[in-house]
């Protein structure tokens, strides 16, 4: 296949282009769960940090002329498991970009990081390579749930965890699922409620959702039915509230002042580049929006020359869909006005489409601003769907992060 040449941005008044924010994925774990569907790779040996890293430096160089003279907003090191690679390897990594991009004063720089103690004890390390918020992936404090989702760690190492990362951090994740296998509405609730006395600033609740090419695809668990699952949704929904968590998305719940910025550009429509295996990412030019991705398995990607799969010009009709994919899941919505600067589109293009989910119950709106209603939020399937009619299914959502 003939190399793929990234987009040049040409002469753009910056101030019109959206935020800009970057991803890098580090795609190695431990153990591979059950139900990940992620580009993530069981480690075997030593990781190659040094040769990954370096390819990262030029993923981000190759991507130096379709960005330049923007500033960089946000960091967000996901994967896998990133904490895996030593707090070195992630200063090397986030010296090589600031060397080659200006971020933001007070740029948010997040990398994620599985409960086990190893991790756990090179926190501090992380802080002081200039990571200022830590993701753990605790998914559950429940021993039980913790066995039923086959993760290597116990709710005690998770407690441990979340203890030593606020030792570091003021702006701590914690990830968390409910309906899960064998869960009651009790046990969800109890998750939730000892998240709030661990004391992180951020608490993201997704529900476990079975995907193609998982183990549990090919072996079903039982789950809770449909309508417990919703009523363990609401009763997170209300602990986390009750404790002065705003809930501003639909999984995602944060103290005051301590949203994710990373994730709001997702779903406000705005730039990302990706770097890493598998890594993904989004831009804006005038009058066109193009997304690119990288090889994904890690060998391949280590030795390849030119690690782009693809880059691709969104097409007309699937923008529209694209934007409110991600602005949809936000409890405020978005003002029309940010549609229209976002994807180049007059509001005209939705309006029937806006119509029928107004129609349907599922969003509210006035002359400045779209909302989805709470049942819009908790049937968000049926609201996108209004959206996706006459859209290509090609369409691709931004990196799941947290």
């Amino acid at each position: 296949m003939d190399p793929v040449v990234l987009s040049k941005p040409g002469k753009v008044r910056l101030e019109l282009l959206p935020p800009l924010a970057l991803y890098v994925h580090i795609p190695w774990c431990v153990r591979k769960c059950p139900y990940c569907d992620f580009n993530s790779h069981e480690r075997s040996g030593e990781l190659p940090e040094r040769e990954y890293v370096g390819k990262l430096i030029n993923d981000l160089e190759d991507l130096l002329p379709a960005v330049w003279g923007r500033r960089i907003v946000s960091v967000f090191i996901g994967g896998g498991t990133p904490s895996l690679f030593s707090p070195g390897s992630i200063e090397t990594l986030l010296s090589g970009v600031r060397a080659r991009l200006p971020l933001e004063p007070g740029a948010e720089i997040t990398l994620e990081a599985n409960p086990g103690t190893v991790e756990a004890a090179r926190f501090a390390g992380f802080r002081q390579a200039g990571v200022n918020r830590i993701s753990v992936g605790v998914q559950s404090l429940d021993d039980r749930m913790l066995a039923a989702l086959g993760r290597i760690h116990g709710a005690d190492e998770a407690r441990r965890a979340v203890a030593v990362a606020l030792e570091s951090f003021d702006n701590v994740n914690l990830d968390l699922m409910y309906g899960l296998p064998g869960q009651t509405l009790a046990m969800a609730r109890s998750d939730i409620e000892e998240a709030v006395r661990l004391g992180a600033a951020h608490v993201s609740a997704y529900q476990l959702t079975i995907e193609p090419n998982t183990v549990f695809w090919s072996k079903p668990p039982q789950l809770p039915q449909h309508d417990e699952s919703a009523d363990m949704q609401l009763a997170a929904e209300e602990v986390l509230c009750a404790a002065g968590y705003g809930h501003y998305e639909t999984s995602a719940f944060a103290r005051p002042g301590h949203r994710c910025r990373h994730n709001l550009n997702y779903w406000e429509f705005g730039d990302y580049v990706g770097i890493g295996a598998g890594a993904h990412g989004k831009l804006s030019f005038p009058g066109r929006i193009t997304r690119h991705s990288r090889i994904k398995q890690p060998r391949e990607y280590l030795l390849s020359k030119n690690s782009l799969a693809e880059d691709r010009e969104v097409p007309a009709n699937e923008i529209a869909f694209e934007f409110m994919l991600n602005a949809l899941r936000l409890v405020e919505g978005f003002p029309m006005t940010l549609f229209a600067e976002r994807t180049g589109l007059p509001p005209a293009t939705v309006e029937a489409k806006l119509a029928k989910a107004e129609n349907q119950g599922l969003i509210e709106r006035d002359w400045k601003r779209v909302r989805p209603t709470e049942r819009g939020r908790h049937f968000l399937n049926e609201l996108l769907q209004i959206f996706l009619e006459g859209a290509p299914a090609r369409s691709s959502a931004a990196e799941a992060s947290s």
